[in-house]
């Protein structure tokens, strides 16, 4: 039974949120590697239910795989090198705290790339979202360097929904997570070749390997599936206010496995982001049938 699309997306972005605490034990592997691991291994999973449940087949235009090596450069491969960077000048908190800027992002650049005004409600929910993002750099658990880390995280992970969007109304939620995955294995490897040499070939220890099969079957297969599913049923405005969750997800990771210290600054720059995130939720629906239909919208990251 499909789960409501809130739901499916509030569990994606928690999801994503322990994924901070997580790469942290990972920050000595071979960064490119180790993405081309956990993405070859959700490829696979991915893969195997999209052969299982036998949806219509679908011919790839030139544009859908254009947008599918985009998002496989930026969205998947360009974010998670940011986010493990990250994690060598940063804490987990913190990094979760700039990503949950996302949601904002969105909102934002949803309403101009319409040629429409954001609302205000959106635009005050924004500021507070900066807020409580400059609080957690400024005076968390992190340095200049790791913020910055941070916000190439942010970039890639809204292009994560934004180029999904065109593609979801004719590929589906599971060919959008799945084929990206695919491509963006050798990318990795080849990047990891070029700059480390056979250093980068080399087998993980057995934590390491466990982290990398979270990363790969929750962190990637399960979240991304139920992420993109949410996009298509919400449209990328509605859906993105939800990864407003994902600095409460680092939080929760870095309690449990205390990969970093979550001081005063990290909470608090995580519930500047909540409100914020509470606020451009509460803003007026529009009376439709299909509010958000992704053939009427234009975004695309994640």
């Amino acid at each position: 039974m499909r789960s409501s699309a809130p739901v499916a997306a509030a569990s994606a972005m928690l999801l994503v949120g322990t994924s901070t605490a997580v790469s942290a034990t990972i920050a000595d592997y071979p960064v490119f590697t180790g993405q081309a691991l956990r993405y070859a291994l959700a490829g696979a999973i991915l893969l195997a239910v999209l052969g299982r449940r036998r949806p219509p087949r679908v011919r790839l235009t030139s544009r859908d795989l254009l947008l599918l090596i985009a998002l496989a450069a930026t969205g998947l491969a360009g974010f998670n090198l940011f986010l493990v960077e990250a994690t060598r000048h940063a804490g987990p908190a913190m990094i979760g705290t700039v990503v949950g800027a996302v949601p904002l992002v969105l909102a934002l650049v949803g309403p101009l790339m319409e040629r429409r005004r954001p609302a205000p409600r959106t635009v005050g929910a924004a500021i507070v979202v900066a807020l409580g993002a400059a609080v957690a750099a400024g005076l968390g658990s992190g340095s200049p360097k790791g913020f910055l880390l941070s916000l190439g995280a942010l970039a890639g992970e809204v292009a994560f929904s934004l180029l999904a969007i065109p593609l979801l109304p004719r590929l589906g939620p599971l060919r959008v997570a799945a084929y990206p995955a695919v491509l963006s294995v050798p990318m990795l490897l080849t990047a990891g070749l070029a700059l480390d040499g056979r250093a980068s070939l080399r087998l993980p220890t057995p934590g390491q390997g466990a982290a990398f099969a979270y990363l790969g079957a929750i962190v990637t297969a399960a979240a991304f599936f139920l992420w993109y599913d949410a996009l298509r049923r919400l449209g990328a405005d509605r859906a993105g206010l939800f990864a407003g969750l994902v600095p409460v997800g680092a939080l929760l990771t870095t309690v449990v496995l205390g990969p970093g210290e979550a001081g005063p600054a990290d909470v608090t720059g995580a519930l500047l982001v909540a409100a914020g995130v509470v606020v451009g939720l509460r803003q007026p629906r529009r009376d439709s049938p299909e509010p958000h239909c992704p053939r009427a919208r234009i975004h695309e990251l994640a």
